[in-house]
């Protein structure tokens, strides 16, 4: 009896491990996400700027356009969320090459553009968040602000900054 338990835990180990074990592109491929070439800038900035093992991103924003609680519901704008991880995801490939080198995801700032009366801003900001943990596991879960504003760049829905810190260069 003892041999059946020893054996079930092992194949429960084997099986956490295996499941931990996938990168985030074998879990971008499971997901369907292709990933894209981050535009240039539209301002004198940079998308991001790596301070020794730290990657700083600038604000980034889909395509998505409204304010949300006007224009957008609460459903659209965790999409519009989402689909600026997307974004963002393919900004840190283009920093880092390998997405494996990230060794966890320091800190998020989202912007929400919010009509005055919608006060669900951390429910849009979840749509980022949630694919972060989806596509990085553990190494995807960070600090994060959900602000809302009264409006943002190209009226997007969503502007999300990220920080984050890289595994040790050898």
């Amino acid at each position: 009896m003892m041999k059946i338990y020893i054996l079930m835990l092992l194949a429960i180990v084997f099986h956490i491990t295996y499941i931990q074990a996938q990168t985030p592109e074998e879990n971008l491929e499971k997901l369907g996400i292709t990933l894209t070439e981050p535009s240039e800038p539209v301002a004198n900035f940079v998308n991001w700027r790596r301070v020794g093992n730290v990657l700083y991103l600038s604000g980034s924003g889909a395509r998505v356009i409204g304010t949300v609680g006007e224009d957008l519901t609460l459903e659209e704008g965790y999409e519009a969320a989402r689909l600026t991880g997307i974004k963002i995801i393919s900004t840190l490939k283009s920093a880092v090459g390998d997405l494996s080198n990230i060794k966890q995801f320091v800190r998020v700032r989202g912007m929400v553009n919010s009509s005055p009366d919608f006060y669900d801003q951390p429910k849009v900001i979840n749509g980022f968040s949630d694919l972060m943990v989806e596509v990085f596991g553990e190494k995807g879960k960070h600090a994060r602000a959900a602000v809302g504003q009264v409006a943002l760049p190209f009226n997007m829905a969503v502007e999300i900054e990220v920080t984050v810190e890289l595994e040790d260069e050898n």
